[in-house]
């Protein structure tokens, strides 16, 4: 049977906050309004969810509730990690970036897969930062608070559309631009954008170094490239799609996704069908284990499957070895360090070319 894939749940992350507005009125209130509004540069600030349902923030959130690893990582690179009061699917050890570890390692953890609705109730945030909610593949919908509760508590909701949206986009992607406007909405909300606009500005050039690499590199004569994601199961093979992150990670890398003929995002498919497309390359992609050596453990298992496995151990890529050991999460969730992986893949699938 497909293992589940740990890091993909539907993830509702919610919490209570039971705000009481004072109704001041007269002169004195009239001022205060004004000192206050003065004390926020920037706002008020609007975002939209996937549907395109508008949510406003007079003030930047002062507790927040993240609903997986990604949303506390972008949170910890835009400065605002010490408002995180609590996450879901928290990062393993080794997953984030060494400096903010210790950070990250301080956050409640509310639920390791999805939070438990009564306890994001009870929470206390102000905002809560989904990145899954609206996936349709993802089940459990159940459980998650309806709009209706999340205003009645008083909870902003602000989706990462890059992920959550992923399966309603109209059209490929091709490009880190989602991501980056993830990263440019989330720093407007948490009154970061500086430093929201410097994250994108670095994405920017890296990516734009590999563009300018490979201008030269006809579109048919760039490499083909199969995403195996090892842990969704080896029974049957779970295909990134033409809306998914890794979609727009591996076409700006210079690779061609075999099933970016795949409108969504996640799609299972039959072996056959990886055998059909013979791809030049295959990224052998796990999720974090928790340390260098679990997870070199883990890419061998991978790799040894493609070996051994009837269907599969007479891929051109299999034979030739042209396997790339980057993590499922560095590829299909996006992030700042999307960019990272682009100049990753690209360094292989182009080593003359992309230094």
């Amino acid at each position: 049977m497909m293992r589940p894939r740990a890091w993909c749940g539907v993830l509702a992350a919610v919490a209570l906050s039971a705000t009481a507005c004072g109704g001041g009125g007269g002169e004195s209130g009239r001022t205060a309004d004004a000192a206050d509004a003065a004390a926020r540069p920037g706002f008020p600030v609007s975002v939209t969810d996937c549907m395109g349902s508008r949510t406003t923030f007079d003030a930047a959130p002062k507790r927040i509730v993240t609903a997986n690893a990604a949303g506390l990582e972008l949170l910890m690179w835009l400065g605002a990690g010490d408002k995180v009061v609590g996450t879901g699917f928290p990062p393993g050890k080794g997953v984030l970036p060494a400096e903010f570890a210790d950070k990250a390692g301080k956050v409640p953890v509310l639920g390791k897969t999805v939070i438990p609705k009564e306890k994001l109730l009870g929470s206390g945030a102000d905002l809560y930062l989904d990145a899954f909610s609206s996936m349709k593949n993802m089940g459990k919908t159940g459980d998650a608070p309806t709009a209706e509760e999340f205003r009645a508590a008083g909870i902003k909701h602000v989706y990462l559309k890059s992920t959550a949206c992923a399966a309603m986009s109209k059209a490929p992607r091709t490009d880190l631009s989602g991501v980056e406007g993830d990263i440019e909405e989330l720093g407007r909300v948490t009154g970061t954008s500086q430093r929201a606009g410097e994250l994108v500005a670095g994405m920017r050039r890296k990516t734009g170094e590999v563009r300018e690499a490979l201008k030269d590199v006809p579109e048919d004569k760039r490499p083909t490239y199969f995403l195996f994601d090892y842990d969704a199961g080896t029974k049957q093979p779970m295909a990134v799609c033409n809306r998914q992150v890794a979609n727009a990670v591996i076409t700006q890398a210079g690779g061609r996704n075999v099933f970016a003929d795949c409108d969504g995002d996640f799609k299972p498919v039959g072996w056959e069908d990886v055998v059909a497309k013979n791809p030049d390359f295959i990224q052998l992609a796990v999720r974090n284990r928790g340390s260098a050596e679990a997870n070199e453990k883990a890419f061998a298992e991978a790799e040894a499957f493609l070996r051994e496995f009837p269907a599969t151990k007479d891929l051109t890529a299999v034979q030739e070895g042209r396997f790339l050991r980057i993590g499922s999460e560095r590829t299909t969730i996006g992030g700042v360090r999307s960019a990272d992986t682009v100049q990753e893949i690209a360094r292989v699938l182009h080593p003359g070319k992309v230094k």
